[in-house]
């Protein structure tokens, strides 16, 4: 165990200085408002999730979970498979992500490519059962990320893992609003957590922005720890079926519902200002913070704002980054960037009339 631990803390240091970086948007210097973006795309597996995989581990381990050697699996086929995919192969261990029959070409390669091996069922639901029952078989581990991230990332405080920790230590200073999407409820929570402690200092509201057919907003309206939607989210990595275990809601301040489309449109908009290309997700937190750089500048409030830039857009080549793709999808994006050019102009971010 004290070796892999230490082969954590080594890619923890190794990457230390290119992930994590703040960059900071462009906004007129009269506003009086900042935002900072919490740049995670650079992680060796592409998004935040890497950080989550170590902690995961990390965890595993010290409770004594994870034997040298065991088979480590997962239900999921996204970034949080890569990094986990990754992360194994560091420590040497097997790694089995269990997918969706239909997952996409592109993900399996993904994962394959760090040394893992994709186990495909149907229907898509039955990966939770499969994975848990596939890790008994094999006398391996099920690492259950979606209920297990909010108490990893908690074990990991004050290091390179938590996420909370890195947001509060890289800012130039304490933001007046922070934004993030849930996914697993992990990183929601962990920055919420230290919010509450008052380690961020004079205590950040903190939005979680959810896109269409995720269950967080919904969840949260009605106050419904158990809300499902049984719908399937097209911003991977923050939207879910169902609010997860490892989402607390009481250290949240509210839930912001967002479009697809603005997602998408926000995420281009990042683009063509900044020259940064992002995934989906960093659309939807960014269309989120710029509401609230909206609700500063309206109410005369100077300060900051922060936000997570989650994954890297070259992910995505044939589907978000791709306009064949927004077409079978029947997705718009014009109303939605004439929005958020107007934005650039008057501080104002004012949705499209439908």
């Amino acid at each position: 165990m004290i070796d892999s631990l230490r082969l954590l803390d080594a890619d923890a240091a190794d990457h230390r200085t290119t992930t994590g970086v703040v960059r900071r948007f462009p906004l007129p210097p009269e506003w009086g408002v900042a935002l900072y973006l919490l740049d995670e795309s650079t992680h060796p597996t592409g998004s935040l999730k890497h950080r989550l995989a170590r902690a995961l581990f990390r965890d595993a381990l010290r409770r004594g979970a994870l034997e040298p050697g065991a088979t480590v699996v997962e239900a999921t086929g996204g970034n949080a498979a890569v990094a986990q995919a990754y992360v194994a192969r560091l420590l040497g261990h097997p790694f089995v992500a269990v997918m969706p029959r239909r997952s996409g070409a592109e993900k399996i390669a993904r994962i394959e490519g760090h040394g893992g091996t994709v186990h495909l069922v149907h229907p898509p639901l039955a990966i939770y059962d499969e994975a848990e029952q596939l890790a008994e078989r094999s006398g391996g581990h099920y690492m259950n990320y979606l209920a297990a991230s909010a108490d990893a990332i908690a074990a990991s405080a004050g290091g390179e893992d938590d996420i909370g920790h890195v947001l509060f230590d890289r800012l130039p200073v304490v933001p007046d609003e922070i934004v993030v999407g849930a996914g697993s409820g992990g990183t929601a929570t962990a920055i919420g957590r230290r919010i509450a402690t008052g380690a961020g200092g004079r205590g950040p509201r903190l939005t979680v922005v959810d896109p269409e057919n995720s269950a967080y907003f919904p969840g949260w309206a009605y106050g419904a720890d158990d809300y499902t939607t049984g719908m399937p989210s097209l911003i991977e990595g923050i939207g879910r079926p169902r609010v997860e275990p490892s989402f607390d809601a009481s250290v949240v301040d509210t839930v912001m519902p967002v479009p697809d489309a603005a997602s998408l449109a926000a995420m281009r908009f990042l683009y063509g200002t900044t020259g940064l290309r992002v995934g989906a997700s960093t659309g939807t937190n960014l269309w989120g913070a710029l509401h609230l750089v909206t609700r500063m500048v309206r109410d005369g409030r100077e300060g900051a704002v922060a936000t997570l830039i989650c994954d890297d857009g070259d992910l995505y080549p044939t589907t978000y980054w791709s306009d064949a793709w927004l077409d079978a999808k029947g997705i718009k994006l014009r109303p939605w960037t004439r929005a958020l050019m107007s934005f650039r102009r008057t501080g104002i971010l004012e949705p499209p009339s439908r």
